[in-house]
């Protein structure tokens, strides 16, 4: 992890475990993560330290789920598909359509886009299946 700061141990751990989930989480599930191995992290290191990793760069706020805050380590475009039910996120490749947009805001606003934030809604294929099944 390379950022302009000094890094340190809690900071690390936070960054780790963000990284090495798929899950999205939020600052209370990554300080629970995070607790095993720090068991003196507080929920309020977690929210200071996302926010130093959110401004160099590192990690991304995804939003809003069901009214905490979700956080992502993976940095290149992709967009999310919330549940709507349960509440997992889940990361979504989209094709190179929506690269190929970039090209036509330009040409058709003068506008030059350097990001975008796509998140579809609905219920995830676990939800689906749990239906089916009652």
């Amino acid at each position: 992890m390379e950022v302009s700061r000094n890094n340190s141990k809690k900071r690390n751990a936070i960054y780790e475990a963000l990284c090495h989930t798929k899950e999205h989480p939020t600052a209370e599930m990554l300080c629970t993560m995070v607790r095993s191995d720090i068991p003196e992290l507080s929920l309020g290191t977690v929210y200071r330290n996302l926010a130093i990793l959110e401004s160099d760069g590192l990690v991304k706020n995804i939003g809003e789920v069901n009214g905490h805050a979700r956080y992502d380590a993976r940095m290149d475009r992709h967009s999310h598909f919330v549940c709507q039910k349960c509440g997992c996120v889940t990361d979504i490749d989209l094709p190179e359509r929506v690269s190929e947009l970039y090209c036509d805001i330009k040409e058709k606003y003068g506008a030059v886009p350097e990001e975008y934030s796509l998140t579809f809604r609905g219920i995830c294929s676990s939800c689906v299946a749990v239906k089916k099944s009652s």
